[in-house]
């Protein structure tokens, strides 16, 4: 599989003309063409689900859940799988995808949902005047997220300023494009959903 190294690509006035997305097998240039041109109000931002935790946020997860406890790892979550199972899952790889996305349509944006979850990745992907406007219910966030909500009593910000919250991934396409990625992004293999819009504004992210 490859890996992929870095967290956010997108082209603004003050931004490179180009964005590295570093793979295991050497550097894949993507040239973006003044895109924070074609960024606008209205666009759609897609989100490509998670397989879990992904990894991030782990220094919390410790503090909710003695992960040194084989008793604590070896509960059964309602999804059936044990806690321990859980919190391993191995982190989705997007390149494929991204790449079979990218082949067909325009790609305005890209965030890869890492540490500092939604509030701190999305962001930056954008250019200057723009916000993500995200509408929480519009994908069901894995019980796992729930779960460490629930037993860390971790405030709903905390938690979308920590974890991907079950979206590893986000783009942004024009809107009449957006039916179309989804179903190019599911038929790559990644479950993907219409999570949002663009807005104009400089909050950065609007969740609600």
């Amino acid at each position: 599989d490859l890996i992929v190294a870095g967290s956010n690509f997108g082209c603004g006035s003050s931004r490179e003309q180009a964005a590295e997305v570093l793979v295991a097998n050497g550097i894949l240039m993507l040239e973006c063409q003044d895109l924070a041109d074609h960024v606008k109000e209205g666009d759609i931002i897609i989100g490509l689900a998670s397989t879990g935790v992904h990894s991030n946020g782990f220094s919390l997860v410790r503090k909710v859940f003695n992960i040194n406890s084989k008793e604590v790892l070896d509960e059964v979550l309602p999804t059936g799988k044990t806690l321990g199972e859980t919190l391993l899952t191995p982190t989705k790889i997007y390149v494929k995808p991204i790449l079979e996305l990218i082949s067909k349509k325009q790609v305005k944006a890209i965030s890869h949902i890492t540490g500092g979850g939604f509030n701190e990745n999305v962001p930056r992907s954008l250019p200057d005047g723009f916000t993500a406007k995200i509408t929480k219910h519009s994908y069901e966030v894995p019980y796992i997220f729930k779960h460490l909500q629930e037993v860390g009593n971790i405030s709903e910000h905390d938690m979308y300023n920590t974890f991907n919250m079950g979206i590893g991934m986000t783009v942004v396409v024009d809107k009449d494009d957006a039916d179309e990625a989804v179903q190019i992004l599911r038929n790559a293999g990644v479950e993907s959903y219409c999570i949002g819009e663009i807005i104009k504004g400089d909050e950065g992210i609007i969740i609600e």
